[in-house]
C-alpha cells in the first residue's frame, strides 16, 4: 500500500499556458484537475492515504469538505522541496506506507492506472512515470520515504533516469496525460475527463479547444 502526496501550485502562477482561455476559464479548470486527480487517486485500491501540498485556500477548503487533508506549501518556489516535505508528514502519520507523488493536472487518470503503475514499480528504488511527450514525469514511486528522491524540472524524464530511477512502461495514458496547452486538455478530453473538468470543459463550450 501506499501514501500518495499530491502538488498543487497556488492559483496565481498555475497553468499559465492556458490564459488565453480566460482567467476565470483557467482557475476553474486547474481547481476541476485537481479534484478530479485526487478523486481518482483516493478511488486506486493501493492507494491507503492521500496529502495534498498547496497554498490554493479555495482548494483547500473544497478538498477538506471531501475529507482529504491538506497541508501549506512550506517551499513553494522548489517543487522537489515541497514534495519531500509532503512525504515526510505522509510517512509520520503513515509510517508503514510506500510513498509516490502524483500531478495533479490530470484529469483523465483512472485508479486502476494508477494502481498497474503502484504495482510495476520498484521494491527496492524510485521508479516513475513519464508524461505523454516523454519529456516530463507526472508520478513517482518509491518503497519508502528515505529513497524518495524526486527529480521534477525541465527535463525531468532524464533526470530521474540518469539518477537511476526506474521506467514504467506499461500503457497508462490517463496517468500520462498532464494538461499545460489547449491541445493537452483536447487531448484528455478525448480520452475522457473526470466529473469536474468535463464540467467546466462544457461549461464553457470547450470541446473544440486545441483543434
Amino acid at each position: 500500500m501506499f501514501g500518495v502526496v499530491v502538488p498543487v501550485k497556488p492559483p496565481a502562477v498555475a497553468k499559465s499556458r492556458l490564459a488565453g482561455l480566460g482567467d476565470e476559464v483557467r482557475l476553474e479548470l486547474c481547481e476541476a484537475f485537481a479534484l478530479d486527480t485526487v478523486n481518482a487517486v483516493t478511488e486506486c485500491a493501493l492507494v491507503g492515504a492521500v496529502l495534498v501540498v498547496t497554498d490554493d485556500v479555495p482548494l483547500a477548503r473544497a478538498l477538506a469538505d471531501l475529507g482529504i487533508p491538506v497541508i501549506p506549501d512550506g517551499v513553494t518556489d522548489d517543487l522537489n522541496a515541497s514534495l519531500e516535505q509532503g512525504a515526510a508528514e505522509l510517512s509520520r502519520r503513515y509510517p508503514d506506507l510506500g510513498v509516490a507523488a502524483v500531478f495533479a493536472d490530470l484529469p483523465s487518470l483512472r485508479p486502476a492506472e494508477l494502481e498497474l503503475a503502484l504495482r510495476a514499480a520498484s521494491p527496492d528504488g524510485l521508479s516513475f512515470v513519464a508524461d505523454a511527450g516523454r519529456a516530463g514525469t507526472t508520478t513517482v514511486i518509491a518503497p519508502s520515504v528515505e529513497v524518495f528522491r524526486p527529480r521534477f524540472g525541465p527535463g525531468s524524464r532524464q533526470a530521474h533516469l540518469d539518477a537511476g530511477a526506474v521506467e514504467i512502461l506499461d500503457e497508462l495514458p490517463g496517468l500520462r496525460r498532464d494538461v499545460d496547452t489547449p491541445d493537452d486538455l483536447a487531448a484528455a478530453v478525448a480520452l475522457g475527463t473526470g466529473p469536474r473538468t468535463s464540467y467546466v470543459v462544457t461549461l464553457h463550450g470547450l470541446l473544440g479547444v486545441g483543434r
